[in-house]
């Protein structure tokens, strides 16, 4: 109903419904990217292009700058463009051979490119160096990868992940799409009114964070 009044007072104010429509939707936009972030950004990409641009002619003006490399690999996995983020990776393995980064970076291309056991092999080695690498994330993407293949496994990662995040609504998430896979009905439902119950404990900073899967875990319930 206030959305309608809304849309009506804008018609008023501009004269033009179609107008009206637009300064709604930024409105909208404008919102959820303050409070729920559901919606992508716009001006991340813009950012992230431009950052690349400069870093791509740092690269050929000092070619031996590894970490340059490194951010650039980084942000063409952002931009999904695995195999050009891999031709980068691979010849850095003898470099950043200790690095659990490098490592997950180069595992994560891996399995993105059709090469699961390779991209297993160096998520795990990975997490043989730094467990906690990227805040416990290549868990989750082992979790992603075994849903299909071994539930239990996927279980099993999504535990690790907990003992690193227990007040994860994403972990829920995935737990509960886990379990619905499994066809374990009062486990997944489990999974999901327990992620709610630890957003509603979570301090007001960390809810901005993990809202939208907050938002996905009711989705989940509504479904049944």
């Amino acid at each position: 109903m206030s959305k309608i009044l809304l849309f009506v007072f804008l018609t008023w104010l501009t004269g033009n419904p179609f107008i009206a429509i637009l300064v709604l939707l930024v409105i909208l936009y404008a919102l959820d990217r303050r409070f729920v972030g559901l919606t992508p950004s716009f001006i991340k990409p813009l950012r992230r292009s431009n950052r690349l641009r400069k870093l791509k002619r740092h690269i050929a003006e000092a070619p031996n700058d590894t970490s340059s490399k490194q951010e650039v690999s980084r942000i063409l996995i952002e931009k999904k463009k695995y195999a050009e983020a891999l031709k980068l990776l691979e010849p850095m393995e003898r470099t950043l051979d200790d690095s659990a980064e490098y490592w997950d970076d180069l595992g994560l291309c891996l399995m993105q490119l059709g090469q699961p056991e390779r991209g297993e092999a160096a998520i795990y080695k990975a997490l043989s160096i730094n467990p906690r690498v990227k805040y416990g994330a290549p868990y989750l993407r082992l979790a992603a990868y075994y849903s299909r293949l071994d539930a239990e496994k996927a279980l099993e990662s999504i535990a690790s992940f907990q003992e690193i995040h227990s007040s994860s609504c994403e972990a829920y998430e995935r737990l509960a799409e886990i379990y619905k896979q499994m066809g374990r009905k009062q486990e997944m439902k489990d999974a999901i009114e327990e992620g709610l119950r630890v957003y509603r404990t979570l301090p007001r900073y960390k809810k901005r964070l993990e809202r939208s899967w907050a938002i996905k875990l009711l989705l989940k319930r509504m479904a049944g």
